[in-house]
């Protein structure tokens, strides 16, 4: 099995895309695509939230300039979604994308792949492969009877073999589906065979609340058996969120360092503070905190700063009055109603 630290290392644009290079994190633009003052700025509002690299439809060649003015418009990499025409492709090179992402099964005979694989070679563009269930090759399916992770696996190493036909590496591959058990055994079966970094997601997930659980299940899972390179979370919602949870989700896993890691326990009936809204109002205030440090937020005086004793602050509740601790020992007892205010100002300090 290829692990993600043992995959290809593919550059893409200012960024690294497998071998030891840290996990990315990508949306997709969701603005109409020929609004090019839309799409510039949503392109800035992912940039400014962490999104580490952006992809944009481009249906047409009036998108083409929508695609080059997101790419002047930002400093991290941008990736041209391709589907069936092979010159918007090629032409999508010409205007400086980062990235191109397509089925080298849809865009036509061999000349035509031969023409793509030959312009991002001599561009540096490396090349997404993007298989979905819901659009596997005919002659695949009725071997198969129906998109399994087998079928899904097996359309990805013929697209790969189209590429390497033509002597183009700079691979990275995909395997989606709506369904999260799917999902998941296609990467674990692709990992056993592709040595290319893979780009991990549900696709189709859903709206926030559900896609976010149904990602964490199949991107999180993944990437705890060190399978993956870059992730996106897909979501029926602004890609903003697909980011900031994309985000969250390598933090949760230790994968990636910086702001405020947070432990809350789940209240019982020992809980004499309104410890649930005052867990809110610490995560709301310090969101843009960027301290490296675990700060918890705990119920119970008896076993609070036992539990989270790892954290490097914390607050734990009483019978109207909590106490402030530090990895684990308890530095002051604080009034109820200031323990949110302390807790704040003593992190500020650090």
């Amino acid at each position: 099995m290829f692990l993600n630290s043992e995959t290809v290392k593919v550059k893409v644009g200012n960024k690294y895309i497998g071998g030891d290079a840290p996990i990315t994190v990508q949306s997709m633009l969701c603005a109409p695509a020929h609004s090019i003052e839309k799409n510039v700025e949503q392109a800035k509002e992912l940039e400014r939230a962490g999104c580490d690299i952006i992809r944009i439809s481009v249906p047409d060649k009036q998108a083409i300039k929508t695609l080059y003015a997101v790419k002047l418009a930002v400093k991290i990499p941008v990736v041209a979604d391709i589907h069936f025409d092979y010159r918007l492709a090629l032409e999508s090179v010409a205007a400086g994308v980062d990235k191109v992402r397509i089925n080298p099964g849809n865009i036509g005979s061999d000349d035509r792949i031969k023409a793509v694989a030959d312009a991002c070679r001599n561009k540096g563009v490396p090349i997404r492969i993007g298989v979905n269930s819901g659009s596997l090759e005919k002659h695949i399916l009725e071997k198969y009877a129906s998109p399994t992770p087998e079928a899904m696996v097996e359309s990805g190493m013929y697209h790969i073999s189209l590429l390497e036909r033509y002597d183009f590496t700079d691979i990275v591959l995909s395997l989606k589906s709506s369904d999260t058990a799917k999902m998941y055994r296609a990467y674990t079966l692709a990992a056993e065979k592709c040595r290319y970094p893979l780009h991990l997601g549900v696709t189709e997930a859903g709206t926030a609340e559900n896609g976010v659980i149904k990602s964490a299940a199949g991107i999180g899972g993944l990437l705890l058996r060190e399978i993956g390179n870059t992730i996106r979370v897909s979501l029926t919602d602004d890609p903003v969120k697909e980011v900031e949870a994309g985000i969250k989700l390598l933090k949760a896993i230790g994968l990636r360092k910086g702001g405020i890691r947070f432990v809350s326990c789940p209240t019982c009936g020992r809980t004499k503070i309104d410890l649930i809204n005052i867990a809110k109002q610490a995560e709301q205030r310090l969101k843009d905190c960027k301290k490296d440090i675990t700060v918890a937020i705990m119920g119970c005086v008896v076993n609070g700063p036992g539990e989270a004793k790892e954290a490097d602050i914390g607050i734990a509740g009483g019978d109207g009055c909590g106490v402030l601790f530090k990895q684990g020992e308890i530095v002051r007892k604080i009034p109820e109603e200031r323990l949110l205010e302390e807790l704040i100002t003593e992190i500020e300090k650090m």
